[in-house]
């Protein structure tokens, strides 16, 4: 039996800034590449305002006035992205298949999700997530996010495991390092199926 941690955002449901900014912000966002710039301005890499919002550490509303204000875009443009992405958050067929096999063969899933508070509960009532993971931990609820080592150490107190049999699922390289720096397993997630491989390379899938 093992313990395996998934994050959300870009393994169990959809997110790609890039290509959700082209559809939802075409008029500014023509093709990826300039979905690639505008998603660093707007995220910051999950750093600065969105970083703060992750963290719980500033609401929605002021979380748009400053990203309007360092950006100058108009505010109701940012409203505009920020209220699509709940829509954006589409379930993953095949990380929801991964999460059942791995269910079946006994293993204990957990997450560590960096996620704003209103689209955690969100995700809560849309989703059985209660039924998938035994539990989890979203960032905004917390105030504290990946990569920094503080959230994976709060996961440990929660999952109530030690931190060596945990195995993390995440498509950011930063937070596979910084999980490994605080003595869980790591595998970046690219898809399912590749994920699916590297258990079955770990023995934890038939």
């Amino acid at each position: 039996m093992a313990n395996i941690v998934f994050d959300f955002g870009g393994v169990l449901f959809r997110w790609h800034p890039p290509s959700f900014l082209a559809r939802v912000w075409h008029e500014r966002v023509p093709d990826l590449e300039a979905g690639q710039a505008v998603a660093a301005q707007f995220f910051e890499n999950y750093r600065g305002d969105w970083g703060a919002f992750d963290q719980g550490l500033i609401d929605e509303s002021t979380a748009i006035d400053r990203i309007a204000v360092r950006t100058g875009w108009p505010r109701e443009d940012v409203q505009q992205v920020v209220d699509s992405i709940p829509e954006e958050l589409q379930l993953q067929a095949g990380t929801v298949s991964l999460i059942e096999d791995l269910k079946k063969a006994g293993h204990r899933l957990f997450f560590l999700s960096n996620m704003p508070e209103p689209l955690a509960d969100h995700l809560e009532q849309l989703h059985p997530l209660n039924d998938w993971f035994e539990c989890g931990v979203f960032s905004g609820r917390v105030k504290h996010s990946k990569p920094r080592a503080a959230v994976f150490e709060l996961a440990v107190a929660r999952f109530g495991v030690p931190a060596a049999s945990l195995l993390l699922l995440d498509d950011h390289p930063e937070n596979i390092e910084a999980a490994k720096a605080c003595g869980w397993q790591a595998e970046l997630f690219t898809d399912a199926a590749a994920a699916r491989a590297a258990l079955r390379a770990r023995g934890l899938l038939l």
